[in-house]
This record gives structure tokens, sequence and C-alpha cells, in this order.
């Protein structure tokens, strides 16, 4: 009998507009990058925040979402505060960026630059 095997949910939800800003940042990225990556450094007052960059090369444990304009990593340590959060971009008159929508947030900062779990 043979084993069958189910395609895994991805741990984040990218938005159409996510995905349309991945792909513009991979049209640009730098000579060798591979795609980007999310991760959750310490820093802030609340302790945790959300960070994009290129990457060159993927780690073990980097988590892998392949989109249309290319492909965005989870850092593998960042992972468990990020599962089941959704990815959008937002660009207004003021401001553009990355919005997290994070289940896993119990607190965040007044500034909105850091979050806590």
């Amino acid at each position: 009998m043979a084993t069958a095997v189910r395609q895994r949910p991805a741990a984040l939800i990218l938005t159409p507009t996510a995905h349309a800003r991945i792909a513009a940042l991979m049209a640009r990225a730098p000579e060798g990058a591979i795609g980007v990556k999310l991760s959750t450094p310490k820093r802030g007052c609340s302790g945790l925040a959300y960070s994009v960059d290129y990457v060159t090369e993927a780690k073990p444990f980097d988590e892998r979402i392949d989109t249309p304009g290319g492909t965005l990593f989870v850092d593998g340590g960042s992972i468990l505060y990020l599962i089941g959060s959704t990815m959008d971009w937002v660009e207004d008159d003021f401001t553009a960026g990355f919005v997290f929508q994070n289940p896993n947030a119990k607190g965040a900062c007044g500034c909105g630059e850091s979050f806590t779990v």
C-alpha cells in the first residue's frame, strides 16, 4: 500500500499585494539573491520586530514559500512566532510597508514597530 503524501499548507498566508511586492523586489534584487527572507529579530520596546531582507542562500531550517514572483524564506527560528499569520503590502499617502496580522502576537508597542508573543 502506497503512502499518500498531502501538501503541507504554508505557514504564512500572503495577500495578492504581498505577492506583487515580492515580485517587484525580486525584479530589482542584487546579483546572487535567491529570494527575500522574513525574520523576527529582537528589537523595539516589545521584544520582536518583523524584518524582510534579500538572501543569497537558504538555511537548513528556513521555511520556503514559492510565490509567482519569487521565493519568500521564513527564518527557522522565527517560524513559531509567525504560523497562521497573514502578510500584506500596504501603501498610502504617508507610508508603505509589509503589514502582518499575527494571531500569535499578544501585544505590540505603541508605535507598532515591535510585538510580543
